[in-house]
Order: structure tokens, then sequence, then C-alpha cells
């Protein structure tokens, strides 16, 4: 559904193409729940080893620069990847995050 918070509803009629062209382009929000958790698709059953890297690469470069500056300590306590219905597949913090840096710079 259209919402304003999350962009999709347009007040302004010369914002409209921009906001498609985001919605098209692939634009993915994230929000975590009440434990913490983020919970974000970051491919397809399509797509190749390369692209879904490259979007975790991105997403985990995402949430990083997001973080709040008044959240001290350690910001990523666990990484899991999984499918929708599936077992999922734990993720080394430490490198999973320095390989998001390489990638995204």
């Amino acid at each position: 559904m259209p919402n304003p918070r999350t962009g999709t509803v347009v007040r302004n009629p010369e914002d409209l193409p921009a906001v498609i062209r985001e919605i098209k382009a692939g634009r993915v929000e994230f929000r975590n729940d009440r434990t913490g958790n983020i919970h974000i698709q970051i491919g397809r059953k399509s797509f190749t080893e390369e692209q879904l890297l490259e979007n975790l690469y991105v997403a985990v470069d995402a949430i990083a620069r997001a973080r709040p500056a008044a959240v001290k300590g350690q910001f990523f306590r666990s990484m899991t990847i999984a499918p929708t219905m599936g077992p999922g597949i734990a993720l080394d913090v430490a490198t999973t995050l320095e390989e998001a840096r390489a990638f995204v710079k």
C-alpha cells in the first residue's frame, strides 16, 4: 500500500517520475524488528553468485552507514543468510564487514 512515510505517496506531481525510477531500479528499505533483527531480501533464485554477493555487500554497508550515532559498542552481533523456507548459514561478521567496505569503496 502507498504510504507517505515510505515515499510511495507523492504530494508534488513533478516528483512522480523520480519516485517511479527509484522503485523500478529496485529501491529496498530495511527496518529492524523489536528484537533488533533486520530482515532484508538480497536477491532471487535466478541471481548469480556475484550478484548475490554484490547485493549482500551493498546492504551490509547501507545498514552500517545508517547506524545511529547514539549506538555504542558492537552494532552487528551476528549475520545469517537464508532462503525463505530453509536453514540459515551464519556469516563471519568481521570478514563480511571488511569485504563490504572494500567492495563499496
